[in-house]
């Protein structure tokens, strides 16, 4: 089920959102301000619509947080129907702008053509994705909140083995057998070293120690990836 974040004040317009999303089969969160909805905004979210004018954070100072963490579609659903904020809202890369009064059924089917597009696009990319980090296997890169993170050829195929496999835990043994082939006499420590040298290069602790077993990267959701 594809979930949808409202960040909108008005609790009628809230209301009249939640009911139309929650028939078409939508999973629905409601934020109230700009703060709320930027504390709200997560991974598992699919789609945002959002309004300009709230209380604490308005709605550009939303869009600007959200974009520096992901390109999740959003919508302005707005008052402001002029051509400045208007493209005011698109020069912040969202995907439509819809001015109030709305049909709450052209919504729903901006929605869905927004959200349809979406899959289609990250089936012709060939990335791997996981939390902020994502990973172009075809042009060898690895980004870390739009920033590139220069792993090497050692790293980046053990970095991609666990992200293709969430949740699976290898043993040192079962990493050396996959990506040291080739080294009949390497130790396994090598494993630790190579680890180690991830998580300093992304800061970042993706890659959990399972003691006495070996390492997993926890399953939060499915990755996109396509061979």
């Amino acid at each position: 089920m594809q979930k949808i974040l409202i960040v909108e004040d008005d609790i009628d317009i809230q209301d009249i959102l939640k009911n139309h999303l929650i028939d078409a089969g939508y999973e629905v969160a409601v934020a109230s301000d700009g703060v709320a909805g930027i504390a709200m905004f997560g991974d598992t979210i699919d789609l945002v619509l959002l309004d300009i004018m709230l209380p604490k954070i308005d709605g550009y100072g939303v869009c600007e947080v959200i974009r520096r963490r992901s390109q999740v579609p959003i919508i302005m659903l707005t008052a402001l129907s002029d051509e400045e904020n208007q493209l005011k809202g698109f020069e912040q890369q969202i995907d439509d702008y819809i001015p109030k009064p709305f049909s709450p059924k052209i919504l729903l089917c901006k929605i869905a053509a927004i959200l349809r597009r979406r899959i289609v696009e990250n089936q012709n990319q060939p990335l791997l994705t996981y939390k902020e980090l994502s990973m172009d296997v075809n042009g060898f890169h690895v980004y870390q909140g739009g920033n590139e993170v220069v792993l090497t050829s050692k790293e980046f195929a053990l970095l991609r083995l666990m992200l293709e496999n969430q949740g699976k835990v290898f043993t040192r043994q079962m990493l050396l057998d996959r990506l040291w082939t080739d080294d009949l006499e390497v130790e396994d420590r090598i494993v630790d070293s190579h680890i180690k040298n991830i998580r300093k290069k992304l800061n970042a602790d993706y890659i959990k120690t399972i003691r006495g077993v070996g390492y997993r990267i926890d399953k939060v959701y499915q990755a996109t990836f396509i061979r």
